[in-house]
C-alpha cells in the first residue's frame, strides 16, 4: 500500500495511452477496474482509506465521439444505380440496398427477415429488433415493388432449413449480417471516392441515413425513434444536432424517386435470365 499513489495510477494510465496506444476507451476500462480495487481497500483496510478516496477521485478521461456518417440522396441514388441488374445476385443486392435506406434497419435485421415478414398489400415489414422488441415498418412503393419481384422472379431457391429466409445467397443459406456488410462495402466503393468511405461504416451509414430523409421531411424525432427501433429517444436526438437546412428543395427529388416503381425491360429480363440459367445454356449448347 506505501507503494500506491495517485500519480502512480496516472502514469500508468498515461502509459497505456501514449506509450501502449490503447484508445480511451480502453484507459477509463483500465480505471474502473483500479477503482473497484480502491473500493475494496476502503472496505478491507480502513486505515488506507484516504489513500483509496484519492484513487476514486481520479476522473475519467472524455472521449471525442465520432461522427456519424450519412448518404446524401445523391449518393444513395449513385449507390443504387451501380447494381449491375444483369448479374444473377444483382436484383437481390438492389432490393438490400432499397430496404436498407428505406427501413433504416440495421444489418443483423436484414439478413433475418422471413418472406411472411412483408406485407405487399399493406407495404410493411415486420423487424425484429434489438432486445427482441417487433416494430411495423411502412416502406416506400419502390421499395416494396422491388420486395414482391425478388420474391416471385429473382429469389434463389432456399435449402430447406432457410425455406422462409427472405434472402438467400449463392448456396440457399440465409444471408447473415457479414454477408449485408460486404453487400454494402461492395457498392460504396463503386459509387463513391475513397476518401469519402472513410467517413461510413458499410452498412449503418444507411440507417442514418434514412433518418436524416425522415428528418428532412418533416417527421417527428417519436416517429424517427419508432422507425429506427431506439429503445431511447436520446439516441435520436443526436441528429437534431446536424444542419438541414434547404431540406425541402433537398429532398424533393428523392421522393419522386421513392414513389416510382421499377419498370419491366425486357432486355434486362434476359439478361438476367442467361446469368441464372447458362450453365443449363451451355450445357445445351455442348449437346448439339
Amino acid at each position: 500500500m506505501a507503494d500506491l499513489s495517485t500519480d502512480l495510477v496516472i502514469d500508468f494510465l498515461d502509459h497505456l495511452e501514449n506509450d501502449a496506444g490503447n484508445k480511451i476507451v480502453t484507459r477509463n476500462n483500465r480505471l474502473a477496474a483500479i477503482r473497484s480495487m480502491a473500493r475494496m481497500i476502503r472496505l478491507m483496510a480502513p486505515e488506507d482509506r484516504e489513500t483509496a478516496d484519492r484513487i476514486l477521485n481520479i476522473p475519467s478521461k472524455r472521449s471525442p465521439k465520432p461522427l456519424f456518417g450519412f448518404l446524401s440522396h445523391d449518393e444513395a441514388l449513385s449507390v443504387f444505380d451501380s447494381v449491375d441488374l444483369k448479374r444473377k445476385q444483382g436484383f437481390r443486392d438492389y432490393t438490400i440496398l432499397h430496404l436498407l435506406y428505406d427501413s433504416g434497419a440495421r444489418a443483423h435485421e436484414i439478413a433475418g427477415l422471413c418472406v411472411d415478414d412483408f406485407d405487399p398489400n399493406e407495404m410493411r415489414v415486420g423487424i425484429l429488433g434489438k432486445g427482441n422488441r417487433f416494430r411495423i415498418v411502412q416502406i416506400w412503393p419502390r421499395t416494396a415493388d422491388l420486395i414482391v419481384r425478388h420474391i416471385k422472379e429473382h429469389r434463389e431457391k432456399p435449402m430447406p432449413a432457410f425455406k422462409n429466409r427472405l434472402f438467400v445467397n449463392q448456396r440457399g443459406q440465409g444471408l447473415t449480417r457479414s454477408g449485408v456488410y460486404r453487400i454494402c462495402q461492395k457498392y460504396l466503393k463503386k459509387a463513391l471516392p475513397e476518401n469519402r468511405l472513410k467517413e461510413l461504416n458499410a452498412a449503418h451509414c444507411f440507417r442514418h441515413s434514412c433518418a436524416i430523409h425522415m428528418l428532412m421531411g418533416g417527421s417527428p424525432i417519436s416517429d424517427i425513434k419508432n422507425h429506427l427501433g431506439h429503445e431511447d429517444i436520446g439516441s435520436t436526438m443526436i441528429y437534431l444536432k446536424l444542419d438541414l437546412s434547404r431540406r425541402r428543395e433537398v429532398q424533393k427529388r428523392f421522393i419522386e424517386y421513392t414513389k416510382t416503381i421499377l419498370k419491366n425491360d425486357p432486355k434486362i429480363d434476359e439478361l438476367i435470365d442467361w446469368e441464372n440459367n447458362k450453365d443449363e445454356i451451355l450445357k445445351w449448347l455442348d449437346s448439339l
